[in-house]
């Protein structure tokens, strides 16, 4: 019978989404963008170095971290002066390097939508791309020497215009890991990245997983690229539509910890249908809207099951206190505070687990 209820709520869902009632219509389409950094063309056909560069699209980030790990200081300098947003969005690539790359980039962009990521000649973009509504990210820490990294992914509404606005702060990916390194502090880092094309408003867009799985591709790769420059396996924090992004990405994503908030749900059934060795986490206000979404996936349409509910079979972070859907990362909330003892490997709160998790492993069976 409960089944029987569900299904009637799916259609029900499908329906109100393809007939564009209760506001799902004010949603924009999206295209997603996929394939390789601007630029790339010009970076394949140059043979400055007297030898073929790593293919952006083909090489994986290991084979670009090797390539560079056998370049001198020179010829870093000249690869990132000629094609510093090819560089600068390198999976694999040194850090530091893509921190150049990105402010030549941005010094050299005559958008005025990227005036302000380019104002302050300190902040350390790791990734830049002007392209559609444009993508970003951005290091809160050092992140050559942290210990622990954190990730943070957001959901919708979000691209480089609205990266680190000043209204909602916390709904935001860089106020998110501002209010999470703050936390945490030193010998911690954390980066906002804002790496794929999110829904615009409460349209099918959101409602579906197409822009997830072109952003779950690029989240894969990013972590790939921070393992091939030696950074620490992060806990990856997937806000909202975020976590759809998270949850189809789980199988092959390097990370410690995986924690979804405000969650829609990711695509799957349950901890086990995740296919992940990281520990997973969900933390949900009872005042947040999303609540409200159906927690079903029918004809394309919904997420699936709610992470936060016991039957998922996540570890729960406390949220009571984080006040509706952009809250979590608020200063001096409990979700925070959990976050950050997550974040720093001190959370050991195991009251609700199913122990479908591969304690110790990755999801491809290398030790944590």
């Amino acid at each position: 019978m409960r089944r029987y209820a569900r299904t009637l709520v799916a259609v029900a869902l499908a329906t109100t989404i393809v007939t564009g009632t209760a506001g799902w219509a004010s949603g924009n389409a999206q295209q997603a963008l996929t394939g390789p950094p601007p630029g790339t063309a010009a970076w394949r056909a140059d043979h400055v170095l007297g030898r073929e560069l790593p293919d952006p699209e083909k090489d994986t980030p290991a084979e670009v971290g090797a390539f560079f790990r056998g370049l001198s200081d020179k010829d870093q300098q000249t690869l990132v002066a000629r094609h510093p947003l090819v560089v600068g969005n390198l999976d694999g690539a040194p850090v530091e390097l893509r921190y150049r790359a990105n402010a030549l980039a941005l010094k050299g962009s005559h958008d005025p939508r990227y005036a302000h990521l380019a104002a302050d000649g300190h902040r350390q973009i790791l990734a830049f791309d002007p392209r559609g509504r444009g993508q970003v990210a951005e290091v809160f820490g050092d992140l050559t020497t942290a210990r622990r990294v954190s990730v943070v992914v957001p959901g919708s509404d979000i691209d480089a215009g609205t990266f680190d606005r000043t209204n909602d702060v916390y709904g935001t990916p860089a106020g998110m890991a501002k209010s999470l390194y703050a936390q945490t502090g030193r010998g911690s880092a954390v980066i906002a990245w804002a790496g794929y094309t999110t829904p615009v408003g409460l349209g099918v867009d959101a409602a579906t997983g197409s822009l997830a799985e072109a952003g779950a591709d690029r989240l894969t790769r990013f972590t790939d690229g921070l393992a091939a420059d030696g950074v620490p396996a992060p806990a990856v924090f997937c806000h909202s539509y975020g976590s759809v992004v998270c949850g189809l990405a789980a199988s092959r994503l390097r990370a410690g910890d995986l924690v979804v908030l405000g969650s829609p749900g990711m695509r799957a059934d349950n901890v086990r249908d995740l296919h992940t060795g990281a520990r997973v986490w969900a933390a949900k206000d009872p005042g947040d809207w999303i609540d409200k979404v159906p927690n079903v996936e029918f004809a394309g349409l919904g997420h699936g099951p709610d992470p936060a509910s016991p039957e998922f079979g996540a570890r729960r972070v406390p949220a009571d206190d984080a006040r509706g859907h952009t809250g979590y990362f608020a200063p001096g909330t409990e979700s925070l505070h959990a976050f950050a003892a997550i974040a720093e490997g001190t959370y050991a709160d195991d009251t609700y687990t199913d122990g479908a998790v591969a304690e110790g492993t990755y999801a491809d069976g290398d030790p944590r």
